[in-house]
C-alpha cells in the first residue's frame, strides 16, 4: 500500500483547536500572508505537527528546490512542501492553535486539498483562518485594508473586515475556503491589499493588518508589538522609495487625486 503524502509526527490530543493558514504563490502579494503565520508560529513556539510531501504536487522546474552549498560542499536540499506545527495559544480561554505554512501546489489541487481535509477532520478542528495578500491600486500611505470571505457575513461585520466582491481565477485558498465552508467548518479567508507599485518582501505592515483581524476570530492573544516595529521600519522604506523616484511620487499623487475625486 502507498504511504500517504500526508505525514503526521505526532498524533496529539488538542483542546478546541483552531487553523491558521497560508501559502506562499499567487496568493500571497509581499510575502505578507505567510510572514503572519511564521510570526504566530515563532510566538508561540509551534512544535512540528505533519507535512504534505510535494512530490506528486509541484512542477519542480516551476519551483525548484533549494541546495546549500558552503565551501564547494552540497550540505543541504530543501523541497517546496507544506508543514503543520501546534502549540497552546495565549487567550482568554486557552486553545491549541495548528499552524501552516507552505508553497501553493502545482498539480492536483482536488487530491492535494483533500489532505488538508483529512487533517482538519483528524484534530477536530472546526474554525480556520486563510490568510492571503494581493496587489492593487492603494495608497501606500493609508492604513492596510482587509477583505474578506466568510462562512458566516456577520463574522465579517464583528472582525470589521469589508466583504470582497468577487468573481474569477482563485487559487488554493479560495479553493481550501469552499472546501472548507462545505464541511462545516466556521471559515475567513482574510486578504491583505497592498500597493503594486512597490516591490518589498517580507511586507510587515500587511502581515501586521492580517493578525489584528485573524487573532480576535482565532481567539488568540499575542503581542504584536515586535511585528510592529517591523512594520513601522517597512512603511519608512516605502516612504523612502516613493519620494526617491519623481515618476513614482508622480504616480501616488495621481491616485491619491482620484481617491479624492471619489
Amino acid at each position: 500500500m502507498a504511504q500517504s503524502p500526508l505525514r503526521f509526527h505526532v498524533r496529539p490530543s488538542l483542546r478546541e483547536p483552531a487553523l491558521l493558514l497560508a501559502l506562499e504563490g499567487w496568493s500571497d502579494a509581499g510575502e505578507a500572508a505567510t510572514t503572519a503565520v511564521r510570526f504566530v508560529a515563532g510566538e508561540i513556539g509551534a512544535a512540528p505537527l505533519a507535512e504534505i510531501d510535494g512530490e506528486e504536487y509541484f512542477d519542480f522546474t516551476v519551483r525548484r528546490p533549494l541546495v546549500q552549498v558552503d565551501e564547494g560542499v552540497a550540505s543541504g536540499l530543501t523541497w517546496p512542501d507544506c508543514r503543520f506545527g501546534f502549540a497552546t495559544a495565549p487567550g482568554d480561554e486557552p486553545r491549541d492553535l495548528v499552524t501552516c505554512h507552505g508553497v501553493e501546489p502545482h498539480l492536483r489541487w482536488r487530491d492535494w486539498s483533500d489532505h488538508v481535509l483529512h487533517l482538519v477532520g483528524e484534530l477536530g478542528i472546526r474554525r480556520v483562518v486563510l490568510l492571503g495578500a494581493f496587489l492593487g491600486e492603494v495608497l501606500y500611505s493609508r492604513p492596510v485594508e482587509v477583505t474578506g470571505v466568510a462562512s458566516d457575513p456577520e463574522l465579517l461585520a464583528a472582525l470589521g473586515v469589508a466583504p470582497v466582491r468577487y468573481a474569477g481565477p482563485t487559487g488554493m485558498i479560495g479553493v481550501l475556503g469552499q472546501r472548507l465552508r462545505e464541511r462545516g467548518c466556521q471559515v475567513a479567508s482574510l486578504w491583505a491589499g497592498l500597493p503594486h507599485y512597490v516591490e518589498l518582501s517580507p511586507n510587515a505592515r500587511g502581515a501586521l493588518a492580517l493578525l489584528e483581524r485573524a487573532l480576535p476570530f482565532l481567539g488568540v492573544r499575542l503581542d504584536l508589538e515586535p511585528l510592529r516595529r517591523s512594520a513601522r521600519d517597512c512603511e519608512e522604506r516605502i516612504s523612502a522609495m516613493v519620494t526617491g523616484d519623481p515618476e513614482l511620487s508622480e504616480y501616488v499623487r495621481e491616485l491619491k487625486r482620484r481617491e479624492f475625486a471619489q
